[in-house]
């Protein structure tokens, strides 16, 4: 399709219509020229689309699709070709239902375990959620099927999210908040940009031109469309100029009338609102002419594929050998979301599933007794749920508890209030473990939570939101079926105040902090050295993984090259099974230099391995692995120094490490004053030789010894001395006994290093 031609044959009126939706979930059509609207939906975890009455929280009923794992839970599988996969089938369901662009993935930072909406967001790590929310993107796409990758940017709470302005300083915005958009947009192109509802630095994100078209445009290389989140549209006029292309939902006859009015008094160019409609209608004719006419898809197939996405994904975070149970015994399964699990999240993303599997019905064969032990609908211990589920485990070889937080708890559209589990909950935890040693505690919530139990618990498998076939997924995990494979994609603190945007999340009114800067997750834990309850990354599995021969390519480079790292990893165990081999980059330490992270995450690989087999791993690192995101050259900048390459199970458990020696080929021309200390001028080659010349001069007479014995010793003096300001300096060696230093020596040094 010529869409230039198209749009020329445009009026204006039918230009500025096309900028809004025809409907909640429509992009205008234009009967005359033959354009069709195009369906658009949510979400990331499943297919909602709406035929009825339409809404963007789930409260009215979709058709029946299949509901996958949540982004929490998908995160832990680490795994680019299994998510690239469930892309697939997604981008399969969207051609069965006519559906053009899904609407994720979603990959905000998961800046508090507070927020709302984490089950969606994959990590508190950018490069992890990028190469993800990549392999997503490129499955969904090569079905024809557009996506929409969210919520551009610094959208990390949901309390008062459609006015909360995120203040951030450029360096965090650019290495947390940004990089997982980056890297998606760079190398897996999505159709669509959804920007989201927050003020960022005082301009909301739909009229943010630097934002929309200065990063994500001119920097990043975008070419295709940005869309409102639905609602999110401060100023129409604004906002096209700002580049945000197509507002949703529709029905805007106001807005158009204000588009209209824009152009005609030369506010809006034709220029500029043409490319707004071509970019949109490149996203329709993108999939009308990809239509792939009576497309299906196999309900059960996807099922099943769910709940091998869901094994695949889920951590087991403890197991004091009980794990796995042998199917010839007799155990009590306790919770009510053994039987009615929790397996999705509330809000945009909720699917009409197909259908449920719970725990139980998925235990055919296996000798099973029930117990509801608690109510989901409110926090209140019941005697009599409570005393049953204690009987029934009191007879059973092992008791399995389910666990988590109830829907009202946990959803887009507000923040949690604390990281517990609902008291009656912790209850039956700890009544049962009066009675039963062996216990196995599944959890079904969409984020991190405290557990004051951990300690009278064998086992833990972190189910998260594991979509329709949760529970058969579960069952697979804890008889052995499947070995568990998953590892955490973000840190789990012992209790909420551990975080470090505590004291500042939700901020004051509408303005929002992110006062705890690039130490967001395990960049804050582990430079802290805190004592954490499961690091960033950790996660169990039923056979053993060694770790041996790392080698780089080069101990030298320069920022420009790139480094090959390999490191073989072998199964030691008596079974098949898959692990995460993590890299991360140790940041080097510059006296004086940048305050940055210990480490940085920047490789992972997942490994399928049989019994004594093993294999060589392979990542290679350039410029970014090693670089922080300078504000004074307003790029990446690598600090010359030796870095660390650490290959570990998680960022707490490091089995291999070496380092490299990176010089940076960028110089960063320092202006120095007259207050320039010493130590910063002696870090400059012509500085140092200057002050070393002018320093043994003025040496003569100076009592060096005297001085240096008051401070305790040479080296105490040369650490006092290089923080002196060189206006100091005129006085203070005289003061020590030696040649006077004058004024204009000083301003002379600093004309010359200037020069």
């Amino acid at each position: 399709m010529d869409i230039k031609s198209l749009v020329s044959q445009m009026t204006l009126e039918e230009k500025a219509s096309m900028c809004s939706g025809a409907n909640f979930w429509q992009t205008q059509g234009i009967e005359r020229l033959g354009i069709p609207p195009m369906t658009v939906t949510d979400g990331p975890c499943g297919v909602r689309k709406q035929e009825g009455a339409a809404d963007h929280l789930g409260i009215h009923e979709s058709v029946k699709a299949i509901s996958f794992p949540t982004g929490a839970c998908v995160a832990n599988s680490f795994d680019r070709d299994l998510i690239r996969r469930s892309g697939e089938v997604l981008g399969e369901e969207c051609q069965a239902l006519d559906v053009g662009i899904l609407l994720g993935p979603a990959v905000n930072i998961k800046r508090s375990p507070l927020c709302g909406r984490n089950f969606e967001y994959y990590s508190e790590d950018p490069y992890l959620s990028g190469e993800l929310a990549a392999a997503y993107i490129d499955g969904v796409q090569s079905q024809n099927i557009g996506t929409s990758i969210k919520h551009f940017a610094a959208n990390s709470q949901e309390h008062r999210r459609m006015t909360s302005d995120s203040i951030v300083d450029e360096r965090t915005f650019r290495e947390i908040y940004l990089p997982a958009f980056e890297i998606a947009v760079k190398n897996s192109k999505p159709r669509t940009v959804m920007c989201s509802y927050n003020k960022i630095n005082g301009t909301f994100a739909s009229d943010n031109h630097r934002l929309l078209t200065e990063i994500l445009r001119d920097e990043w290389g975008f070419e295709n469309a940005v869309v409102s989140d639905w609602g999110a549209v401060n100023d129409r006029v604004e906002g096209i100029i700002a580049g945000m292309d197509l507002e949703m939902p529709g029905n805007s006859t106001e807005n158009d009338a204000f588009v209209l009015e824009a152009v005609k008094s030369g506010k809006i160019s034709m220029e500029k609102l043409d490319l707004t409609v071509e970019r949109i209608l490149k996203q329709v004719y993108a999939y009308m002419e990809n239509r792939k006419e009576g497309a299906v898809f196999d309900y059960e197939r996807d099922h099943e594929f769910a709940r091998n996405l869901a094994a695949e994904s889920m951590p087991l975070l403890k197991n004091d050998g009980i794990l796995p149970l042998c199917k010839s015994g007799t155990y009590a399964f306790l919770g009510k979301f053994a039987e009615s699990p929790r397996f999705q999240g509330g809000g945009s993303s909720h699917v009409n599933s197909y259908k449920v599997t719970n725990s139980i019905e998925a235990a055919k064969g296996i000798n099973i007794a029930y117990a509801q032990g608690y109510i989901t609908e409110e926090d209140r211990t019941d005697d009599d749920l409570l005393a049953e589920a204690v009987k029934t485990a009191q007879n059973a070889d092992a008791a399995v508890i389910f666990i988590g937080i109830p829907d009202a708890l946990e959803s887009e559209g507000f923040d949690r209030a604390n990281m517990k589990i609902p008291v009656c909950q912790e209850k039956l935890i700890e009544e049962v473990a009066k009675v039963q040693q062996n216990i196995v505690i599944v959890v079904e919530c969409g984020g991190a939570i405290e557990m004051p139990w951990i300690g009278s618990v064998k086992a833990v498998l972190y189910a998260y939101l594991g979509g329709e076939a949760v529970g058969a997924a579960v069952n697979d995990i804890i008889f052995g079926d499947v070995n568990p494979s998953g590892k955490l994609a973000e840190t789990f603190p012992h209790r909420l105040e551990d975080n470090p945007s505590y004291l500042y999340y939700i901020g004051e009114g509408d303005k929002a902090e992110y006062r705890e800067g690039i130490f967001v997750g395990y960049r804050y834990y582990d430079k802290k050295k805190a004592d954490v309850l499961f690091p960033f990354g950790h996660g169990l599995s039923y056979t053993n993984f060694d770790y041996g021969e790392l080698t780089l390519d080069k101990n030298e480079m320069d920022d420009t090259e790139t480094l090959t790292v390999t490191c073989k990893v072998k199964n030691t165990g008596s079974r098949e099974g898959k692990e995460i081999v993590q890299l991360y980059v140790g940041n080097n330490c510059v006296p004086g230099g940048t305050i940055k992270s210990d480490k940085e995450l920047r490789g992972f690989e997942k490994v399928s391995l049989q019994p004594g087999e093993e294999k060589t791993v392979e990542f290679k690192l350039n410029k970014r692995a090693f670089a922080y995101y300078n504000t004074e050259l307003n790029g990446w900048h690598v600090e010359s120094g030796e870095y660390k390459i650490l290959i570990g199970k998680s960022s707490r458990e490091i089995v291999l490490e070496s380092a490299v020696a990176v010089k940076s080929t960028t110089q960063i021309k320092r202006v120095f004053t007259i207050n320039s200390t010493l130590g910063d001028i002696m870090s400059n080659p012509k500085g140092q030789e200057i002050v070393g010349q002018m320093m043994q001069q003025a040496n003569t007479g100076m009592d060096i010894d005297g001085v240096a014995s008051v401070l305790g010793s040479k080296e105490a003096l040369m650490e006092m001395i290089g923080n002196i300001p060189l206006r100091t300096l005129t006085s203070a060696m005289g003061a020590m006994g030696g040649n006077k230093f004058t004024k204009e020596q000083a301003e002379g040094l600093v004309q010359l290093l200037n020069s």
